[in-house]
This record gives structure tokens, C-alpha cells and sequence, in this order.
């Protein structure tokens, strides 16, 4: 399964909004599983965006045929406009299935490691990180999801609440850190948490 993730400023809210919606004509494609995102809680007028395919090869035919014509009605309403492509490694919690509709909340974490860290990154996040993530109230499903690079991570989760998020407490973070030595592994992390626009959802 392929990982898209596009970020971007917008500058025209209403233009943005109402393009977004076009993006419902996504459902015909082959290959499409989901879309959701929403707006970042710590960059004023940011967004993310997360599509789901079944393989790089529907992803390709679909930006080969329809991509241009269902992005024309956002044009000129966003700027800086980043996007990244994963291929799914694991669920961070079992049975993860690639929908958004019951989310309030995505907590996004983009890891970029040391070359020869790789594995044992993979390695921590499947047997200390993903225990403790799934054990937090809230927690209804995530991805971890590897770049072609080979050494770009992506961990995308899904939250009933802001509140239930806050429950997985900075203490038990940095505690976690240490076990999974994960400052031998990492190079840079960024992240951001992201409110659900509901209307945005495919």
C-alpha cells in the first residue's frame, strides 16, 4: 500500500475548501483507498493531506490520467506545496485500516535516519513504540511507512480527541525515547498534530 503525504500553506481558504471537495472524484479510481487531513494546530494556515493506494502502480496511472484535472479548481489557493510518497511497512496498532471518518485528530512524526540505523529504527518502532501507542486511550489506528530512500520514516495515527492524544504524556515519551535509543537512530524528526476538516474526507 503507498503512502501519499501533501502539506501546504493555503492563502485562499474558501478557493481551498472548495476545491478540496472536488477531490470526492477520487471514489472512481482504480487503486484508491482513502483521503483525509485537516489543518495543522501549530502552523496557522497549514495543511495536511494523506491518500491511501493499493500500489505505486495505481498511484502512477492516476497521475498520468487524472490527477491535473480534479487539482485544476484548487489552483493559485495554496503555495509551498510539499509532497511525499511512503510505502507501508507495519500497523502501529492491529488491524489498520486506511479511513478517516471516526477521527478527530492525526498526529503525523516524519523521521529521517542515520543510513546503517534504519532496521533497528523499524525495528524499535515495531516493538517499543507501537505497544505504547496502542495502549493509549484514543488510539484508533496507525501506519508506519518507509520512503524508497530507505532512510525516511512515517508514522501517521488517528485519535478520537485532542484530550485522549494528551493523555500520551511528554514522561512516558522521553522514557520510551531512551529504551528504543532513538537518539543513535535519528538524524531530524519533525511532526505536527492536525484537526480533521470532516469535509475533506474521501
Amino acid at each position: 500500500m503507498l503512502v501519499k503525504w501533501i502539506r501546504c500553506a493555503v492563502v485562499d481558504r474558501v478557493g481551498f475548501d472548495r476545491g478540496q471537495r472536488k477531490w470526492a472524484g477520487l471514489l472512481g479510481e482504480p487503486g484508491f483507498r482513502a483521503q483525509g487531513g485537516g489543518w495543522s494546530r501549530s502552523q496557522p494556515g497549514v495543511i495536511h493531506l494523506f491518500s491511501f493506494w493499493e500500489s505505486r502502480a495505481f498511484y502512477d496511472s492516476f497521475m498520468a490520467r487524472s490527477h491535473d484535472r480534479l487539482a485544476a479548481a484548487q489552483q493559485g489557493s495554496f503555495q509551498d506545496s510539499r509532497v511525499r510518497l511512503f510505502e507501508y511497512r507495519f500497523d502501529v496498532k492491529m488491524g489498520f485500516e486506511p479511513r478517516f471518518h471516526d477521527a478527530d485528530l492525526l498526529r503525523v512524526a516524519h523521521t529521517k535516519v542515520h543510513e546503517d540505523r534504519a532496521e533497528h529504527f523499524a525495528l524499535m518502532q515495531e516493538k517499543v513504540w507501537n505497544p505504547a501507542m496502542a495502549g493509549s486511550p484514543g488510539m484508533l489506528r496507525g501506519v508506519f511507512a518507509q520512503a524508497e530512500s530507505g532512510c525516511e520514516f512515517l508514522v501517521l495515527s488517528m485519535w478520537k480527541s485532542a484530550a485522549e492524544r494528551a493523555k500520551y504524556r511528554t514522561e512516558r515519551v522521553e522514557r520510551l525515547a531512551l529504551r528504543a535509543q532513538t537518539g543513535a537512530d535519528i538524524a531530524a524528526i519533525t511532526g505536527d498534530v492536525i484537526d480533521m476538516e470532516p469535509s475533506w474526507t474521501v
